[in-house]
């Protein structure tokens, strides 16, 4: 792969928490190499406002912040996906539209921060550790040498961020 602005798809069921986390964190830190989006396959319709009061508090723009279906990003038009990442397990059995291109996928589970029980200082902590989860996948994967890998190489190494970066979702 050249070098050049890769686009980056993070998939969600509801499109809600995660996915939205991801989209915003890959904005920051993959500026200039990587354009992020976000999906769902049954989108919510509206972002978790704990999500949007993270973000905020992490000094992220939220103004891309929407719930939308994945069928956005598979239509005629869309921007060719590079990479697929969904960030949930549910989105990650689901079948998948084929993407143009062919994207290299990868899964990276993270616990939905939305179905978090307790306080509300428990529940904004589940937001946060996911935050946290991502951001260490992201870093990781916004570091390597895309355009020095080949496509099985590249998998591998993608396979090895959920592995070696977090729990079971």
């Amino acid at each position: 792969m050249a070098d050049r602005i890769f686009n980056v798809l993070f998939l969600c069921t509801a499109n809600s928490a995660r996915s939205i986390l991801a989209e915003a964190i890959m904005s920051r830190e993959g500026s200039g190499r990587f354009r992020s989006y976000s999906a769902g396959s049954q989108p919510q319709g509206k972002v978790k406002p704990f999500a949007l009061e993270l973000l905020q508090r992490m000094n992220h723009d939220t103004a891309f912040a929407r719930s939308k279906s994945r069928d956005e990003f598979a239509a005629p038009g869309a921007p060719a996906m590079d990479f697929v990442f969904t960030v949930c397990d549910d989105a990650a059995k689901e079948t998948c539209p084929v993407w143009p291109g062919q994207p290299v996928p990868a899964h990276w589970g993270v616990a939905d921060p939305a179905v978090a029980e307790g306080t509300e200082a428990e529940r904004r902590l589940a937001f946060a550790d996911a935050y946290r989860m991502l951001t260490n996948r992201i870093s990781i994967f916004t570091s390597l040498p895309i355009s020095s890998l080949d496509r099985p190489a590249l998998q591998s190494r993608l396979d090895a961020i959920d592995r070696d970066t977090g729990a079971p979702a």
